[in-house]
């Protein structure tokens, strides 16, 4: 059975979501060289220790074996994509990618498999998207890396050791970035229109993420070519200052972009120092944020000023969490629209235009053997 996908392949993390499946799968988008570790007390989830062996014709270096994600965190020789980075052609963004669907595929099996089994099959039609500047220059070529058969091999990984699954990717639909989750907020399940608003409506997107933030105007559920655009900014760069600082001022080092957000996300901003000595680093990170959000709030404006038919403003993504209280400080009067699980307003909508494509291919389908049923005069 192909099951149906949603995929948000971002920098900073990958969000899978299955269909019928009740909440996304967020692997974070970190690799480091795999090797055999000292397991002195095994780990209680699989996506803790995402220890794998990836093959694919697509990949430049391929049957690597990598620890991805959370595993991958704490680790001195882990790698995080940078602005340089291309996620259409980045070989790190397709192994994250791929260990996701792998996971999803064991996992939504059944579970009590007995470990060193043959190989499974999983068949997916995904939904997946890119940032707007890339949009025009690489989707196909995306879609083309994406279609075909994968191989990832589970080796420390609790639960799923030595179990192997072959990843087919029938059809990938690639969107915009942004347009996805305006998609999503518009419509319910079933694909009829939830918010006329939105649907019919001119609606601007700032769909921030780690290394860029889109700027997609959609009007009437169509891309505005004119006016939608992207920067090649995001995030990353304001964190990876934060940790720079952070490093200068107090000799505390963060291995990874993902372990600070964490501490951000759970508004911990006391960190231990050698010597059982404390410091907190709010105030680090209150500067870089401003800044951060100022920058977004002038972008916002300008676009805005530049097509003056837009109803209404949108403020996504992953920056959208980390930043909303400073952007809504920078936005003074003008009113910008949030939501909650910003993160993943993106993911649901690549699944709704999974499912949207597949509906009309079998509709065809039905069309084409319905009129060659027609009798012939």
């Amino acid at each position: 059975m192909i099951k149906l996908a949603g995929i948000d392949i971002g920098n900073d993390s990958v969000k899978l979501v299955v269909d019928g499946s009740s909440e996304p799968i967020v692997v974070p988008s970190i690799l480091s060289p795999g090797y055999e570790r000292h397991v002195f007390q095994e780990e209680d989830s699989p996506l803790k220790a995402l220890d794998v062996r990836v093959y694919s014709p697509k990949l430049k270096k391929n049957n690597q074996r990598y620890f991805v994600g959370l595993l991958a965190m704490e680790d001195q020789d882990n790698s995080e994509l940078e602005e340089t980075d291309n996620k259409a052609t980045s070989d790190q963004a397709l192994i994250v990618a791929l260990t996701a669907l792998a996971y999803a595929g064991l996992t939504s099996q059944n579970y009590e498999t007995v470990e060193g089994q043959s190989t499974q099959v999983v068949e997916y039609i995904i939904g997946t998207g890119l940032p707007v500047r890339t949009y025009a220059g690489f989707h196909k070529s995306f879609e083309e890396r994406l279609v075909g058969e994968h191989e990832v091999s589970f080796l420390s990984t609790p639960k799923l050791r030595g179990r192997t699954i072959r990843v087919i990717i029938k059809r990938a639909v690639i969107s915009i970035e942004g347009a996805a989750a305006l998609f999503h907020m518009a419509t319910h399940d079933n694909l009829s229109v939830r918010n006329e608003e939105l649907y019919y409506g001119c609606i601007g997107i700032c769909e921030m993420g780690a290394l860029t933030t889109d700027f997609p105007v959609i009007r009437r559920m169509s891309i505005d070519n004119q006016h939608s655009t992207g920067e090649q900014f995001g995030l990353a760069s304001y964190l990876d200052n934060i940790i720079r600082d952070v490093e200068d001022e107090f000799g505390h080092r963060f291995q990874s972009r993902t372990k600070l957000i964490q501490r951000i996300k759970a508004r911990d901003y006391v960190i231990q120092r050698i010597g059982e000595g404390q410091a907190d680093i709010r105030p680090i990170v209150d500067n870089y944020f401003t800044r951060a959000a100022n920058k977004v709030v002038d972008l916002i404006l300008k676009r805005w000023k530049k097509n003056p038919d837009i109803q209404c403003f949108y403020v996504l993504g992953g920056g959208a969490i980390a930043l909303r209280e400073y952007i809504n400080e920078a936005a003074g009067n003008v009113r910008l629209r949030f939501v909650t699980e910003s993160e993943f307003q993106n993911v649901y909508g690549y699944l709704k235009l999974a499912r949207n494509k597949q509906n009309q291919a079998l509709a065809t389908q039905q069309q084409t053997a319905a009129s060659s049923e027609q009798p012939q005069e």
